[in-house]
């Protein structure tokens, strides 16, 4: 190859490494571009973790090591007016788990549950394996004895832990008025709904921090915040009062048929709320129970046309006003009156029982509808409409309780030709049952309404009160002469009129019955009514004001003097006889002692706590759950410290399965010796009414459960005026 061919070669050559040389210090540039544009992004990343995002990065790996721990606070307690312990509360167990660290686990702890807790282990099962949750509940607030059978330690992903449960001292007793808790401790009904935020407190937290084991120690680097427990609300009930009007109540409804029945007491003088049931009751601690929502306190809830027991009203005006006297007579038309109205049919008021002239007086122990209705003539529809809100007709009476209503009282621009006429009577008005004993109560007072409370005081920590509640007064009624007057009226309705059945030897009451045909489904159903029974006792001295009302007894008797007033009868008996202000002593005795209260039927632990409080010895014979017999008897006067024996079922241990001894019931009213064959699990035959002269099988018989005892009566001279 010749010298010239090889010099364009050459160059060639030298071109291309020039060419590749640039090629390759592009591609270097090219590398370097990109390695600078990732450190940049290095940079730019660390940049955002380590500064901008770095508080949510440091959250999330606080919560990977720390955990916060609440401290439940303490629920305030709950007492009744003299301190005796009503609700307080417990620590329960509950479990939990983390599913995921359940894992292939999780049918082993179904079935340990499920055995346990006699539940379906699908149940627990279906809570493990059907969320992507880190946390589910498989028990809440479970007896602590279930944890030796668990064995939470033993199982992978199982969390056991205590929570706050309330406890009721008295069971059932009450419920309607303490109310209940959800499952978080949260009030829902009652004093607990009401007062939520008092009785709740605050709860505090501690942070934990976990190790590399997942195990739960106190972080030293945050401070603890310790929980501040709930204040505890003290009551003006009266347990006693209370467990009386309850078992009354019960036993009332049962006798008479009747769908349901409530019941409320009041200190007249104060407007206290003493004792207040509703039956069917409600259970706190078992609010699960039952089907759809618990029983409403219906003393405050539910409106009622409340028949003769506003006749009050009525006779309140005619005499406020100077219309009518006391001795003033009128035609009760011999039990049939038809009243003619302009451009409106002609109307018929009746009586139960015929009349013919008969006093304003007498109307009122009588019952009389037609004499009633003849007043509301003269009284007119401006001062009937008056005195009625003067009572507190129509609007709330502001007691501490959730849910209360006003009632139903129309304006006189809205009455039909009727309306007076009828709610002379007490028909055309609805009214709380809450409304009708405050009514009462001021005339027991000397014409004052007061207004009814429950809560007596709010105490803090170290015992400091909050807040207490004091004696209000709403308005004037009426003058006291013609609260006298009234109150000789209502006595002589118990002494010689429609309430003979709620009399009670030795001592003065004062009341009314009312007997009301329901109203349903837009017409007065036939058979079907509301009874009730009103008073106050001493008459003389009212100390206690009490309503008995109940709700379509069908057992024959559906007046309120048949049905009701004989409930009233049993409660005015046994408070008069339990409580010390009552305390009557015989000629000649100092005074220096103490009369034996009346615990028969009560619940044994209750009569216990009621005789230990007021200074008495207890010796309890048997294991029963009620005392069904005492000594001495109820109205003794002992020395403090005394002994009073208490007779309550037999010892279960000692008898067959199945068996038990007949009581000696003979001797006693016939509602007690129903009692006492109940509360030996037997069935009472009645055979006549009254005192028990005899009874068969005979008293220390040992006889199978359920075995009818056939006891015969001898009546009392006791005759039942029907309304």
């Amino acid at each position: 190859m010749t010298q010239e061919e090889r010099k364009p070669r050459a160059a060639e050559r030298k071109n291309g490494l020039a060419v590749r040389r640039r090629l390759f210090l592009r591609r270097v540039g090219v590398v370097k571009v990109l390695f600078l544009l990732f450190f940049l992004g290095v940079v730019f990343r660390l940049v955002q973790i380590q500064v901008v995002d770095a508080p949510r990065y440091q959250e999330i790996a606080r919560r990977q090591h720390e955990a916060r721990v609440v401290l439940p606070a303490a629920r305030g307690k709950i007492y009744d007016r003299a301190g005796k312990l009503l609700v307080s509360n417990t620590l329960f167990v509950s479990y939990g788990a983390d599913p995921k660290d359940v894992g292939p686990s999780a049918t082993v702890v179904a079935r340990r549950f499920a055995f346990v807790f006699n539940r379906a282990s699908s149940w627990y099962l279906s809570r493990l394996t059907a969320t992507d949750r880190r946390f589910v509940w498989l028990e809440r607030r479970v007896h602590p004895e279930h944890s030796r059978r668990i064995r939470a330690s033993s199982l992978e992903g199982i969390i056991e832990m205590t929570e706050p449960r309330r406890l009721y001292h008295y069971g059932p007793l009450a419920g309607q008025i303490i109310g209940f808790t959800d499952v978080d401790n949260s009030g829902l009904d009652g004093i607990e709904l009401l007062l939520n935020d008092r009785l709740k407190g605050r709860d505090g937290h501690v942070i934990m921090q976990r190790d590399a084991r997942g195990r739960r120690l106190p972080s030293m680097d945050y401070p603890r915040t310790e929980p501040v427990d709930g204040d505890d609300v003290v009551l003006t009930i009266d347990i006693g009062y209370q467990s009386i009007m309850e078992e009354e109540l019960a036993a009332g409804v049962d006798r008479a048929g009747a769908e349901s029945g409530l019941a409320v007491m009041m200190d007249p003088m104060t407007g206290e709320v003493l004792a207040l049931a509703t039956y069917p009751s409600l259970d706190p601690a078992r609010v699960s129970k039952y089907r759809g929502d618990p029983p409403k306190n219906r003393v405050i809830t539910d409106m009622f046309e409340p028949g003769s027991v506003f006749k009050l009203v009525t006779a309140a005006a005619a005499l406020e006003h100077g219309l009518v006297k006391a001795e003033q007579k009128f035609s009760a038309e011999q039990g049939r009156y038809v009243v003619r109205l302009p451009r409106e049919k002609p109307r018929t008021i009746t009586d139960i029982h015929p009349y013919g002239m008969i006093s304003f007086r007498e109307a009122i122990e009588l019952s009389s509808n037609i004499v009633m209705a003849k007043i509301s003539d003269r009284v007119g529809a401006e001062r009937m409409y008056t005195m009625a809100r003067n009572f507190g007709f129509g609007s709330e009476m502001g007691i501490e309780l959730p849910g209360e209503v006003g009632g139903q009282l129309k304006k006189p621009t809205e009455w039909s030709g009727t309306t007076l006429n009828s709610m002379a009577y007490g028909y055309e008005v609805g009214v709380t049952p809450l409304q009708i004993a405050a009514a009462y109560a001021a005339v027991a007072n000397g014409g004052v309404l007061m207004r009814p409370f429950i809560v007596k005081r709010v105490v803090g920590q170290n015992d400091e009160v909050i807040s207490e509640t004091h004696p209000q007064t709403i308005r004037k009624v009426i003058s006291p002469e013609v609260a006298h007057t009234l109150a000789g009226f209502l006595e002589g309705v118990v002494e010689r009129g429609t309430g003979k059945s709620a009399r009670v030897p030795g001592l003065r009451i004062a009341g009314k019955t009312g007997t009301a045909r329901k109203f349903v489904s837009g017409k007065y159903e036939r058979g079907s009514y509301t009874a009730s029974f009103v008073g106050f006792f001493p008459a003389e001295d009212p100390k206690v004001v009490c309503l008995v009302m109940l709700d379509k007894p069908r057992a024959g008797a559906y007046t309120g003097g048949s049905a009701s007033a004989p409930i009233f009868k049993e409660i005015a008996r046994k408070v008069y006889t339990m409580s010390q202000r009552f305390a009557r002593y015989p000629p000649g005795e100092s005074g220096n002692g103490r009369a034996v209260p009346d615990v028969t039927t009560l619940k044994t632990e209750i009569a216990r706590e009621l005789l230990n409080s007021q200074g008495f010895e207890v010796e309890v014979r048997g294991e029963g759950l009620m005392v069904w017999d005492q000594d001495p008897a109820p109205g003794t006067v002992l020395e403090e410290g005394a002994p009073v024996r208490l007779q309550t079922e037999e010892d279960a241990s000692r008898l067959r399965p199945g068996y038990t001894t007949v009581p000696d019931v003979r001797g006693l009213p016939l509602r007690r010796a129903i009692n006492s064959l109940a509360v030996s699990r037997l069935e009472a035959s009645v055979r006549g009414s009254g005192v028990v002269v005899s009874q068969s099988p005979l008293p220390g018989q040992e006889v199978a459960s359920g075995t009818q005892v056939v006891i015969r009566c001898e009546p009392k001279n006791l005759s039942l005026v029907r309304m």
